[in-house]
């Protein structure tokens, strides 16, 4: 796999599972947590979950700012592994306020921005060198399967972790009622007979104390999680040891920090001046964010694209007349990412929600297997071993393909045979397959164009891209006839006509397998391979040399306008039909692709 690369794409690799291991065991479950610790809404907990993730991104721009002004771009990313553990740390204290969760969620959001988008450009700059530049492409997409390898895990170590306490606790797991228990202390839960049979399901046994039984399991539930934000703690120290004792085979290249281009004359290309820029870009951007929240009365809405605008307007004037072609061509696919993001990451959000509120809560015997991290790694295991049977040419290979597919095979069954008819599952490692696809098919899709480059017939970067788009709007597609059929959220949650909010959960009538799920995520796997990954790739190849950090952070800052506009889905949620809210995501990607192939010669001009 890492044949024909240089070495630093290791330490890259591997730096970036462990600390992707923590982040992924917080979005696993982030959501779900405020709902249950705090009792907040789908809304108030998907406006928090947003500004956290536009923060994990949107600092990425500072972190690039500072690399690039010091040229320490491997001393800013070890500062930003320190300070993610520290907001790990915070966050993983049981009993905590919310606002000392959110300290400790914007600490792990500066850390997060120092380090992220200065990887990414170290790995650009081991590319630059002729040697790597044509497997730049393949590189990224490898730097991308790391940062899956610990996504995989991240949803089974959280479930398991919280299910642990749960268990030393007395009670069961049930994903629905922690909201339920909430709606019980507002006195807003209309089916107390429901509630009742399910206090004493978790229990085992019959409850003849509800509000004791309802403090007693939130805060068991709860805590639960804060052991997981603990595992997250420590999968950052694994990544700061890796990154730490390997580092040296990371490059320190030197970014000039003068402008390159000059005038026919031989001196130096007059244009605005820093804080000229910055001053003008910054009005710019409060008057961009005043002119929508007037339109919107909705701040969640309105800083987002202030923020982009100006980032847009300052890095336009800053940049020389030879420069700006390149600027503006990457600005173009930012713009676009912003929508893709939007609508992709609502896999931690409403897709979660989905998840929770609206997949069977017990599957069969076979599809537990991909509910189980043991089950699952024996039964990929087995597949692998039919790979190499009929996949490879030597005799030993496909033996010990064979080998595979016997011994993991039986090992699958024999685990699956003593399982109940039904058995639960956690909404929680849904967030496994989207990294599980990552990995599996990385190889395919690398092979493929790898084929097609042989062939002298492998889209370029951003026609990749903008396939990307469109593959992503049949994700939706997917979810949304699940979806046509379904009880709305807005139909169960009503105020009466004393005024008074009633809070209903989806009936078991409401409920769809989890096939429709997993297979929404597959498609947009598909299309994420086919953008993120060359997104990186794009910016490292356009990306003028002295802003290089910079527009790895303008990429990232792309991606942290997107994650602000999750929002839309966690407003959409309790507002719309579920049908109506998939159909948002599926316009945007569409409309979104279409820009893409419209601007398409100008964008490969960039590349040339």
């Amino acid at each position: 796999m890492f044949k024909g690369h240089p070495k630093g794409l290791y330490v890259a690799f591997f730096s970036n599972m462990g600390e992707r291991f923590g982040f992924y065991t917080m979005m696993a479950i982030l959501v779900l947590f405020l709902q249950a610790k705090y009792g907040l809404s789908v809304e108030q907990a998907g406006s928090y979950y947003s500004w956290f993730y536009f923060a994990i991104y949107g600092l990425a721009l500072l972190g690039g700012i500072i690399a690039d002004a010091t040229n320490k771009y491997k001393l800013v990313i070890l500062a930003g592994i320190i300070v993610m553990f520290a907001g790990y740390t915070i966050v993983a204290v049981p009993g905590m306020s919310l606002t000392i969760t959110v300290i400790g969620l914007f600490t792990i959001a500066l850390g997060n921005g120092l380090f992220k988008g200065n990887l990414q450009a170290v790995v650009g700059q081991m590319y630059d060198n002729e040697r790597y530049s044509k497997v730049r492409d393949t590189a990224y997409m490898i730097f991308y399967m790391g940062i899956n390898v610990g996504a995989f895990f991240a949803p089974f170590v959280a479930t398991r972790v919280r299910d642990w306490f749960l268990k030393t606790q007395g009670f069961l797991h049930d994903g629905s009622l922690p909201e339920m228990c909430h709606a019980y202390l507002r006195g807003e839960l209309n089916d107390l007979d429901k509630f009742q049979a399910l206090a004493d399901q978790v229990s085992g046994q019959p409850v003849s104390d509800l509000p004791a039984f309802v403090t007693h399991y939130l805060e068991a539930f709860s805590r639960g999680y804060n052991y997981a934000f603990a595992v997250a703690a420590g999968a950052m120290i694994l990544s700061l040891l890796v990154y730490v004792i390997f580092n040296r085979h990371l490059p320190a290249k030197e970014r000039s920090a003068k402008p390159v281009a000059s005038d026919n004359a031989g001196q130096p290309e007059k244009s605005v001046t820093r804080p000229a820029a910055v001053g003008i870009a910054l009005g710019l951007g409060v008057l961009v964010t005043a002119a929508f929240y007037l339109l919107t009365r909705n701040i969640d809405l309105s800083f987002p694209f202030g923020l982009f605008v100006a980032f847009a307007f300052y890095i336009i004037q800053y940049s020389t007349r030879e420069e700006r072609p390149r600027i503006i061509s990457l600005l173009l696919v930012f713009v676009v990412v912003i929508f893709f993001w939007m609508s992709f990451h609502q896999n931690g959000l409403t897709l979660t929600l989905f998840a929770r509120d609206y997949t069977v809560k017990e599957v069969g015997r076979f599809t537990s297997i991909f509910f189980n991290l043991y089950t699952m790694l024996t039964f990929i295991g087995a597949l692998a071993g039919v790979y190499l049977v009929f996949g490879m040419k030597k005799s030993m290979i496909k033996l010990l393909g064979l080998a595979m597919f016997l011994g993991l095979g039986y090992l699958t069954y024999h685990k699956i045979s003593g399982l109940p008819e039904q058995n639960l599952i956690a909404p929680e490692v849904f967030q496994s397959f989207n990294p599980l696809f990552i990995v599996v098919l990385t190889f395919p899709v690398m092979a493929l164009f790898a084929y097609l480059r042989n062939k002298n017939a492998e889209p370029s970067t951003p026609r990749k891209i903008g396939m990307g788009m469109i593959i992503a709007a049949f994700g939706f597609l997917v979810i949304l006839i699940a979806s046509l059929n379904l009880i709305s959220p807005r139909e169960l949650q009503f105020v009466d006509e004393m005024g008074k909010l009633n809070y209903n959960p989806v009936p078991d009538s409401s409920r769809v397998v989890p096939y429709w799920l997993i297979n929404s995520y597959l498609i947009l796997t598909v299309a994420e391979l086919f953008l993120s990954p060359m997104g990186l790739s794009f910016v490292s190849k356009v990306a003028p040399p002295r802003f290089q950090g910079l527009m790895q952070g303008g990429w990232l800052l792309a991606t942290a306008v997107g994650n602000k506009l999750l929002v839309v889905g966690s407003i959409g949620w309790s507002k719309l039909a579920l049908w109506q809210l998939w159909g948002i995501f599926i316009i945007c990607c569409l409309i979104s692709g279409a820009f893409i192939f419209s601007i398409m010669r100008k964008l490969e001009n960039a590349t040339k």
